[in-house]
């Protein structure tokens, strides 16, 4: 019973803050959300509450990990080959800060080494073989990036990863 406990308040979090979805209340990707039951968690602040847009291009994809990226779908870019993959999830910063705990805890059992980074308010970093995650929480929201099949060298992965992260608004 307990092991249902974390990954049902993840998913009661995302629900309530809209996180997955590509419209807002108005119909457009990005659009301020409303806190309603005035539990104190925002103190007024629309920012914190907002979900951020996805801060590449497949231009801009493309320039940092160094091959042809194209869009996807919602913050998801694929390779020529269709085989790399840059996943970029985006949620505002309370939600960020809901799940961080979960997330990073789940990091540490997927991948071979997890450490903290310095950006934003809160942030992570995890790297394996194949794949790479990073999350980063800020005012500007909550952002977590995903890598796939990119390298087959943790350090590789660890190394575009950082520069990924460090051109997310933070």
């Amino acid at each position: 019973m307990r092991r249902w406990i974390a990954p049902a308040a993840l998913a009661v979090a995302l629900a309530l803050t809209g996180c997955g979805g590509s419209d807002g209340p108005d119909g457009s990707p990005g659009a301020a959300e409303q806190v309603d039951g005035g539990d104190g968690l925002v103190d007024g602040d629309p920012a914190a509450v907002e979900r951020p847009s996805c801060p590449f291009t497949p231009e801009r994809a493309s320039d940092l990990v160094g091959r042809t990226m194209h869009a996807d779908g919602n913050c998801l870019f694929r390779d020529d080959n269709g085989v790399a993959i840059l996943t970029i999830t985006l949620a505002s910063e309370v939600a960020g800060q809901a799940t961080y705990d979960y997330s990073r805890e789940q990091a540490g059992k997927r991948f071979e080494r997890v450490s903290d980074i310095d950006r934003g308010d809160q942030g992570y970093l995890a790297a394996g073989g194949t794949e790479a995650e990073a999350v980063v929480i800020s005012q500007a929201g909550a952002y977590t990036v995903q890598i796939s099949s990119f390298n087959d060298d943790a350090a590789a992965n660890e190394a575009l990863l950082r520069k990924l992260v460090d051109a997310i608004p933070a």
